[in-house]
């Protein structure tokens, strides 16, 4: 097999991987909203949706240069955003609204049992889980289909990404949910994922590590916080 081709496969396995972790935040939150019986199935229902919706902006992938033409043509002059900019621009706001308003949901014991929890219906998170799946695989596949043209080529990475993610998305999504603090740290987070969406819809380009190694390293951080409280409560008992 040709070296450069394995060495495109892995890099679309490495991109497909982290932007990979933004579904499974985004499903952990909505998910934790339903019936503890319903929330696995949700979980991976959410996920096979996500495969699905990547897999067919994959297909339509090489098409998507048409979707930079202005949506307006006959518009005013400062109207010159595309299907695609308008797709992305009310994808960052949704994700941004969703964030925020769990944060404040989160801050406010708004789910705590004294104050009633109160659960979503499984139409309403899979409806939530589909519009954000668009959004991301929008993203994912223009990069993916930036660094190469042969279509069964990412989606071989697609799947192979996906299967990890499969794999971990439960165990890393419990481990989020059950620690406040680190699921207050993934919303923001996707407040800033949201806030990169949109000023890609604008036209921004903005470079994906400035973005992740911080968020890596403040997650790191907050881990190593968690130990430290963990071994220094250990030690009083």
């Amino acid at each position: 097999m040709d070296a450069d081709l394995i060495g495109l496969f892995a890099l679309l396995v490495g991109l497909e991987l982290i932007l990979g972790v933004d579904n499974v935040l985004v499903i952990a939150i909505l998910v934790a909203r339903l019936p503890e019986q319903k929330r696995n199935s949700t979980r991976n229902f959410g996920l096979i949706l996500a495969l699905v919706a990547r897999v067919l902006m994959v297909f339509g992938g090489l098409k998507l240069i048409e979707l930079t033409n202005p949506a307006w043509p006959g518009g005013p002059e400062w109207f010159k955003y595309s299907w695609r900019d308008l797709a992305l621009l009310a994808g960052g706001l949704f994700l941004i609204w969703k964030a925020v308003k769990e944060i404040h949901s989160t801050v406010e014991l708004e789910h705590h049992e004294g104050k009633g929890k109160t659960m979503s219906s499984f139409a309403g998170v899979i409806s939530q889980i589909v519009i954000l799946d668009v959004v991301f695989s929008l993203d994912s596949v223009i990069t993916a289909v930036g660094l190469t043209n042969d279509k069964w080529v990412i989606i071989t990475a697609v799947i192979c990404s996906f299967v990890v993610i499969l794999f971990f998305a439960k165990p890393i999504g419990d481990f989020i949910m059950n620690n406040v603090a680190l699921k207050i740290l993934a919303l923001a987070f996707l407040i800033v994922i949201g806030i990169t969406i949109f000023m890609e819809g604008m036209g921004k380009e903005v470079e994906k590590s400035m973005i992740y190694v911080p968020m890596g390293f403040a997650m790191l951080i907050e881990i190593l916080q968690m130990r430290h409280s963990h071994n220094l409560k250990k030690t009083k008992d």
